[in-house]
Formats: C-alpha cells, sequence, structure tokens
C-alpha cells in the first residue's frame, strides 16, 4: 500500500474518523489540508455513514486523500481501530488521528514535530504528542490527564519541559494525537471490542506505561459542540446514544480495574450504581437499566488487543476503497 512521499524518512499520515457529519468532515479537511508542513497523506475512515459522506468526497476530489468505508458503523473504537492499522499500512511513522469535529491551527502538526524533535534532542522519549484542545468559543476541552511520575529525587516531574510548553502525559483523548510507529509496533492497536467511550483512555494508558505522552501547548485545535461539557446520561437527550452509555459504564469500569489500584475500581463501581439510583429516584427507570447493565457487562469484560499489522479483513472483511484522487 506504500505511496511516494515528499518529506524524505518522516512519513505522517492523517486519519479523520468520520460518521454521518459531513458538513464537519468538509472543515476538518480543509484544515488539515491546509497545514504548514502538509501531511505525506490523508486517510478518511467512513464509519458507514448514510448522510452522503462518500459521494461527497468522491465529488470533490480531494488531492491526497483516500476514503475507506467499513461495511457498518463499528463505532468510534473500531473505527480508530481501523484508522491505525490502515495509516501502519501505508507506511506511516507518525499518525496523527482524530474526529470529524476536530478543526486544527494550519501550524498544529508542525508544532507537534517541532515538539517531537524537541523531545529527541533532549533524549526524552514518548508514547505520544497531542494537541491542546479548545471549543468554539475558547474554553478548555478534552483536558488530559497529568502523569504524576516522580523524577530521581521524588518529586512529581510533571513541569520538568514546562518552559518548552510540554507536559508529561498518561492519558489523553483522539482529539487530534500524533503517534510514533514504533509505539504501535510494541502496543498494538485501540480496542475495537470497546465499541465508544473509553477507547482513547485505555489507549493512551496502555502505551504511556514506560514513556509518557506529551501535551503541546504550541498545538491548538478547536474541538466543535464541545459547549455541552463531558459526558452525563443525566443530559443526554438523543435517544441513540443514551443506549451508548451502557458502554461507557462498562468501559470506565474496566479501565479502572485494569490500570488503577483496587479502590480506584471501587469508586468506579460505586459512582456507577450512585448514577443508577439517582436516575431511578428521578423516575426514569430506563436509563438506570442502562447504567445497570454497563456495571453488569463490566464483570467479564476483558477485550482482546490486537497486532498492528492485522489486516483490516479481521475487523472489517467489507471495508473497501470508495474514493482515491
Amino acid at each position: 500500500m506504500n505511496a511516494k512521499f515528499e518529506h524524505g524518512e518522516v512519513v505522517v499520515i492523517a486519519v479523520i474518523l468520520t460518521y454521518n457529519r459531513k458538513d464537519l468532515l468538509e472543515r476538518s479537511l480543509a484544515a488539515v489540508m491546509a497545514q504548514t508542513r502538509a501531511c505525506d497523506q490523508v486517510l478518511v475512515v467512513d464509519n458507514a455513514s448514510q448522510d452522503g459522506t462518500s459521494e461527497m468526497l468522491a465529488e470533490r476530489d480531494y488531492p491526497g486523500v483516500t476514503t475507506y468505508r467499513l461495511s457498518r458503523n463499528r463505532g468510534a473504537a473500531g473505527g480508530f481501530n481501523a484508522g491505525f492499522r490502515l495509516a501502519y499500512q501505508h507506511g506511516a511513522n507518525l499518525v496523527w488521528m482524530m474526529d470529524d469535529d476536530v478543526i486544527p491551527d494550519s501550524d498544529a502538526l508542525e508544532s507537534l514535530l517541532e515538539a517531537g524533535g524537541l523531545l529527541r534532542a533532549l533524549s526524552a522519549r514518548y508514547s505520544f504528542l497531542i494537541s491542546t484542545a479548545f471549543s468554539e468559543s475558547g474554553a478548555v476541552t478534552n483536558t488530559p490527564i497529568i502523569s504524576l511520575k516522580p523524577n530521581r529525587i521524588g518529586y512529581r516531574n510533571w513541569p520538568s519541559l514546562l518552559m518548552h510548553g510540554l507536559v508529561p502525559l498518561e492519558r489523553a483523548s483522539f482529539v487530534s494525537i500524533l503517534v510514533p510507529r514504533s509505539v504501535l509496533d510494541e502496543y498494538g492497536l485501540p480496542l475495537s471490542e470497546m465499541f465508544i467511550w473509553g477507547e482513547d483512555a485505555e489507549f493512551t494508558l496502555r502505551i504511556s506505561r514506560k514513556h509518557p505522552g506529551y501535551l503541546v501547548g504550541s498545538s491548538r485545535v478547536v474541538h466543535l459542540r464541545q459547549e455541552a461539557g463531558p459526558l452525563s446520561i443525566m443530559k443526554e437527550t438523543n435517544p441513540v446514544r443514551l443506549g451508548y452509555f451502557k458502554k461507557y459504564y462498562r468501559n470506565n469500569i474496566y479501565i479502572a480495574r485494569k490500570y488503577y489500584p483496587a479502590y480506584r475500581y471501587l469508586i468506579a463501581l460505586i459512582r456507577a450504581l450512585w448514577s443508577g439510583s439517582r436516575l431511578l429516584a428521578r423516575g426514569k427507570p430506563r436509563l438506570a437499566m442502562v447504567v445497570l447493565k454497563g456495571v453488569w457487562e463490566s464483570i467479564g469484560f476483558s477485550p482482546t488487543t490486537q497486532a498492528i499489522d492485522s489486516s483490516i479483513e479481521s475487523l472489517d472483511p467489507g471495508c473497501k476503497v470508495v474514493c482515491r484522487s
């Protein structure tokens, strides 16, 4: 699948995951293609959209953009899983991953690459780099979790590169994340079985065990439609998304069980059960059942990590290229 590139040994492939938001995708694609350091290739992973996304991409004839369409909606987790493996198979040294509602500043990628160069010069290894995300009104959003690992004399080390606008992380979202090929070789893919909500947290926690990720202050993106704040079943009105909250609770409890001390696992369980009881008290038994089903499913939930060189057919036998420019 390898293509010809113009930037020497560093091959950056951007991946945009989209689902039924072709208007947002147009804006995201325009911003990605206007970068001061051009991507060597752009892949769009269409998660079986039904709004004419593939037709729009074919009509626009975006140069250097290849669109893959999954045979059915496999959730954000399955879509990101597909995106990473496709970029890897296209020869990426660095995969720049985002959703279709992310609008990067024109120098967002260049700033990420400069941060990576600085870290290499300082002999500081990293697992991922991520942009600083803001809502349309300028409020900080998708705040990542800082790494609290100590330095050699026992103090928390996170301010050590603050002068360079870099903060070490243990957990982040897929809002403009740059992941090296070597990290994908070692740790594999996001867990497609998670389907939605939590796959980015699990993946970044997994790959940052030995070396942290870094928040890059000079790399900025706008994450559209974030003014509603963090996810909350209490605020959600979309009936489809309400059903997905079962996976939200299941995935969060699984992450707490796998990556944190036992007391964090117990706290996650208690919080979920408390949310269910509050919904019952408010006369919303159907929503309470969504939460309780998530708790129940978390007990035996143990998804398998797939290797980065796994074929796309093993995830989606019907995945196909629908347009290539």
